[in-house]
């Protein structure tokens, strides 16, 4: 009962915190671009960050709110403070949406970070001023530390990623799939020893994150409350939608997360 007690109590969190709970509601068919995902409804991934170059809103990464001053990404996309943070919104190629186009005060990246094995590929954004939080801006609620997960639990990853490997362009409107988790050991079986305990892996059930959803969000779905699980970090070079995606392990990282929003 205890247990019980406390997961209640961290959905109540959650909703009291105000993260990680919608007002937009997302529409999930399962399996049905990511590669072989669908059109997410307008709004419904509230805290879906696009990760934009200033001089021409060149969409290069995804990232996740986690308040109204930082955004989560993966220490690979290279942010710097010359690039935007894009907030709110849906369709790239509509001027009619009211995106907030927020500038970057100070970029951490995680001091593990290994750019080789793409060990600890986390980064943190703190943005020059605070987001307006709303119905199509609001913060997922960030894993738990040490956090455990069921094999083929089902979670969702989203963003602007190419349809095929060999796109040209990316989607202008925002893509969404459900994959199911691997464990590490799973995960092994395609990766070998390419899986270090700081990643977590989900897909390999036709769907596949591409090139430009790295940084994005991979959330998984917990009493109602939403959970910041993975961070869109590597996979197979052609997005094969047979092999598993690599996503930073947000449990494993939450602790020196929580000490870079704790001092800055």
């Amino acid at each position: 009962m205890a247990a019980l007690w406390l997961l209640s109590c961290l959905a109540l969190l959650g909703a009291a915190h105000g993260c990680g709970v919608q007002e937009i509601q997302p529409i999930i068919s399962g399996y049905a671009r990511i590669v072989n995902g669908e059109e997410a409804v307008p709004g419904s991934w509230p805290w879906q960050v696009s990760l934009q170059s200033a001089t021409n809103s060149w969409h290069f990464c995804g990232g996740s709110l986690v308040n109204e001053r930082w955004v989560v990404t993966a220490a690979h996309c290279g942010v710097t403070k010359s690039n935007v943070v894009v907030l709110g919104e849906h369709d790239r190629s509509s001027s009619q949406e009211k995106v907030q186009k927020l500038a970057i005060q100070q970029v951490f990246t995680h001091p593990q970070y290994n750019s080789n094995t793409v060990n600890n590929d986390v980064a943190l954004i703190k943005l020059a001023t605070a987001a307006e939080l709303g119905s199509t801006v609001a913060p997922v609620c960030l894993a738990a530390a040490g956090e455990q997960y069921q094999s083929s639990q089902r979670c969702v990853t989203s963003g602007w990623g190419k349809t095929r490997y060999n796109a040209l362009i990316t989607p202008s409107k925002l893509q969404q799939t459900v994959l199911p988790l691997l464990t590490n050991e799973e995960c092994k079986n395609y990766w070998g020893d390419d899986i270090l305990d700081s990643m977590i892996c989900a897909g390999a059930a036709g769907s596949s994150s591409c090139m430009g959803d790295s940084g994005g969000p991979l959330v998984c779905k917990e009493n109602g409350v939403w959970y910041l699980v993975g961070i869109v970090s590597w996979g197979s070079s052609r997005c094969a939608t047979t092999s598993p995606g690599v996503y930073a392990r947000v449990s494993l990282l939450r602790p020196w997360i929580d000490s870079i929003l704790a001092n800055n």
